[in-house]
């Protein structure tokens, strides 16, 4: 097969799924680009933002749309690793514990406010996020095999929050932001109200098991000798300045790979273009980016990205 066919995809499919979701998220068609494509990369997402301009909406019609079955965990400074995972519960009549599964059974899990909860509790996350299983009591349960955990996170320097350790960052696929919206679809806001509630009136236009075929033909999407000769100079110009914290881990990398295939995906190609890579870019490594000097950070790390972007050369 050509380089550069289009793999199996249905085009209308993916299409409608894009649509459906603008109609929910007003003004957002990148993000909510990304969003998909971090899914079907099998990544998590962290969505960033200030309260109110629609993350956990998102997080909804992303569920919704993709007939995902889904559990909202609000997460608070009272929260408990068992709230999440589950609990042992001693059953006197056969004299021994069973397990009751927490939220965390879920296809669609969004952690609401993350950064609001302890980092024992946020830890819980950590097993579930990187290997698709928890263990409990010394036994290990399988999560299902479409696994996707979208949690919400307010400004570190709101009242009541915890940032999130390096090790919880990179777990997390993509980080995006909303942001709010324009003049005019902020007014299309005003004048139609709560968008959620516009919900019950689409159908879903994927379900689960479409879902995890999609997954594996992203894995199946081209990835050059010269795209990976790319990746890896993005990376190694993240190691080698003195002004980062850290440079991008190999994990990072990895990221970077699925995502670009996963939007070269939803484009309808079977291979990579660097255009894919730095679509995605931003995305992938803001969050994982931190200047020595916090003034220098800009706004989420974004400048960052955009100066790899700028100076690394893509390989002829």
């Amino acid at each position: 097969m050509n380089a550069l066919a289009a793999p199996p995809v249905d085009a209308a499919v993916l299409a409608r799924v894009l649509a459906a979701l603008e109609t929910i998220i007003l003004g957002k068609p990148e993000q909510i680009r990304l969003c998909l494509a971090c899914l079907l990369a099998r990544g998590h997402l962290l969505i960033e933002d200030v309260p109110g301009v629609g993350k956990t909406t998102l997080a909804h019609a992303l569920a919704h749309v993709l007939g995902l079955a889904w559990q909202r965990v609000q997460f608070t400074s009272d929260l408990l690793p068992a709230d999440i995972i589950g609990v042992s519960v001693f059953d006197r009549a056969n004299q021994r514990f069973n397990f009751r599964q927490g939220p965390i059974f879920t296809q669609l899990l969004l952690a609401d406010e993350v950064n609001r909860a302890s980092p024992r509790t946020q830890s819980a996350l950590l097993e579930a996020m990187e290997e698709r299983q928890v263990s409990v009591d010394g036994t290990t349960y399988r999560l299902p095999d479409v696994f996707f955990v979208v949690a919400t996170q307010n400004p570190h320097e709101q009242l009541g929050t915890f940032g999130l350790p390096e090790s919880q960052l990179d777990r997390f696929l993509m980080r995006v932001t909303l942001g709010y919206p324009d003049g005019a679809h902020e007014r299309e806001l005003l004048r139609s109200g709560e968008r959620r509630e516009l919900l019950p009136q689409i159908e879903p236009a994927l379900s689960a098991a479409a879902v995890a075929r999609a997954q594996r033909a992203v894995r199946a999407v081209h990835v050059s000798d010269a795209l990976l000769d790319y990746t890896q100079a993005l990376i190694a110009r993240t190691r080698a300045r003195d002004d980062l914290k850290l440079g991008l881990s190999p994990r990072a990398g990895q990221g970077l790979i699925r995502a670009a295939q996963s939007w070269a995906y939803l484009a309808g190609r079977g291979a990579v273009l660097p255009e894919d890579l730095q679509a995605v870019l931003p995305a992938v490594v803001a969050h994982r980016l931190e200047r020595r000097d916090p003034a220098g950070n800009g706004a989420g790390g974004q400048p960052l990205a955009a100066e790899l972007i700028r100076t690394v050369p893509v390989p002829l």
